[in-house]
């Protein structure tokens, strides 16, 4: 959206409102703009839900495996989580088979004890960033 719109849309003219979001990105509480890409039209059909455990809770293995994710162009999300597993993922795979084989290269990592995936059904809400109040 062009900063005249976003201007319109909270009411405020232009120059301010280009203060505002450049003052917002240098704080970054904005931080950074994205396309919302399609996956199913990008070849990615399943999205599925990893619940993670690791053989250890040490510093050095948890960053070894945050390190592991970050190279997985197919993790879309890591988030080190409590209660239940110490990873949850969010991944993307082409179709069942790409699904397996990143399953069994998660599971073979040699810091994973266990491994429980989650294949999602249907998506009925997906939204970036944080509400905002208004």
């Amino acid at each position: 959206m062009t900063n005249v719109e976003l201007a319109r849309r909270v009411g405020l003219s232009a120059p301010p409102c280009l203060r505002r979001v450049r003052r917002l990105e240098e704080e970054r509480i904005i931080r950074g703009y994205h396309a919302d890409l399609d996956p199913v039209a990008l070849g990615y059909e399943i999205t599925f839900f990893a619940l993670v455990g690791l053989e250890s809770q040490k510093e050095t293995v948890l960053t070894a495996f945050e390190s592991r994710m970050r190279r997985w162009p197919e993790v879309r999300e890591c988030h080190m989580i409590r209660g239940g597993g110490d990873f949850l993922l969010r991944l993307v795979a082409r179709d069942t088979a790409h699904e397996n084989a990143l399953t069994a290269q998660l599971t073979a990592a040699e810091e994973v004890a266990r491994v429980q995936t989650l294949q999602t059904i249907r998506t009925s809400k997906d939204e970036a960033g944080v509400p905002i109040a208004r």
